[in-house]
């Protein structure tokens, strides 16, 4: 667990905090992107950008010119990032009771300007790991030139919380019987078909090919024909 901190304690819906270790790095882990929050002499900035956890680190990758990367270059960069699942859109009958499901992890800290070239070089793997495990071997590693330009953030999670709404509706009882419909629109993150560059001809790696199941768009049901390169979309869809 993570300890609770002034920082990480809820002022409302405390009931769907929580600061369990592997909820969290589980979030952390599904998503591949997060929105890192900084400031600017003084001025709030807002980052958009990749990441991937290696331990009780997350890793954070920029370009050594931005913002950020300049201002960790001395004691550090005080941030706040934040990563958001979207799981589905919750209708009401009323419009005030219209919500969202979601699955939401804030880390608060420090983060620091990854310096050791074996940490960095791990940290970028691991990065390119996350998209497709196998990746790292299967594409050319950086140069030098191309390490020179990279930055990667190192924040240690330490100050972290995770907040969930699941479940369905919740009308006022005296809303139930109202003619409008109610109920959970699910959505989820799937990857489509692979579309190959101009000029390549090596076949689609396993590691994009698609595999039966709801992650990909197929219904994993007994009719089910999966979409794979150069065969047909699930008939069931």
């Amino acid at each position: 667990m993570y300890a609770q901190t002034d920082r990480t304690t809820a002022s409302r819906s405390r009931d769907r905090m929580s600061y369990d270790r592997a909820a969290v790095h589980a979030v952390l882990d599904e998503a591949y992107h997060c929105t890192l929050g900084f400031t600017v002499d003084g001025e709030p900035r807002m980052l958009p950008t990749l990441h991937v956890r290696v331990g009780d680190t997350l890793y954070l990758h920029g370009s050594t010119g931005s913002r950020p990367l300049l201002a960790a270059r001395g004691g550090g960069l005080p941030a706040c990032v934040a990563v958001t699942l979207l799981d589905g859109l919750v209708y009401g009958r009323s419009q005030f009771h219209h919500s969202a499901n979601y699955r939401s992890v804030v880390a608060h800290g420090t983060a620091h300007l990854v310096t050791d070239p074996v940490e960095k070089t791990e940290a970028l793997t691991a990065l390119v790991e996350k998209v497709g495990v196998g990746r790292a071997a299967d594409s050319r590693p950086p140069n030098r030139r191309e390490l020179a330009e990279t930055a990667v953030l190192a924040l240690p999670l330490r100050e972290v919380s995770l907040r969930v709404r699941s479940g369905g509706v919740r009308d006022e009882p005296d809303d139930y019987a109202l003619p409008h419909w109610a109920g959970v629109v699910p959505l989820r993150l799937t990857a489509g078909l692979p579309e190959p560059d101009e000029g390549v001809t090596a076949p689609v790696p396993a590691y994009l090919r698609p595999t039966p199941g709801p992650r990909h768009g197929c219904c994993g049901g007994p009719d089910c024909a999966p979409t794979a390169p150069g065969g047909t979309p699930c008939r069931t869809r």
